[in-house]
């Protein structure tokens, strides 16, 4: 399988979504362009679109172009987009995980811990 474990792979995030009816050619294009990274190296390249239902996996395998598909039926892909633009790094586990559709990776907003309440034991009493 072409998306087994390999150290010499890295995985980068598309930072916005894609119109995923973009094929080998698109996809290749946005590595180069967007990301400026060469999609022929050897690392996965992860897309999703806008309703976080479908995404694409584009990698070389030293022969040629490849694209990984898979779209949900229930739930969605967790928002990998950041506010800034900027790519996200995934590690190979942290991909895997993605793709079976873990909330893993669903931003939550932060809590302010300040006002935290003492908790009392009922053995104190």
């Amino acid at each position: 399988m072409i998306l087994t474990p390999n150290a010499s792979r890295r995985v980068f995030g598309y930072p916005a979504a894609v119109d995923l009816r973009k094929g080998y050619d698109g996809l290749f294009g946005l590595v180069e362009q967007g990301l400026r990274q060469d999609p022929m190296c050897g690392d996965l390249y992860l897309f999703v679109n806008e309703s976080r239902k479908l995404c694409k996996i584009l990698l070389w395998d030293g022969s040629g172009l490849c694209i990984f598909q898979k779209r949900l039926t229930l739930g969605t892909f967790a928002a990998l987009w950041r506010d800034d633009g900027k790519v996200v790094q995934l590690t190979q586990q942290e991909l895997a995980l993605f793709i079976e559709g873990s909330s893993f990776f669903a931003r939550r907003p932060a809590v302010q811990i300040a006002n935290q309440k003492t908790v009392v034991s009922d053995r104190a009493i």
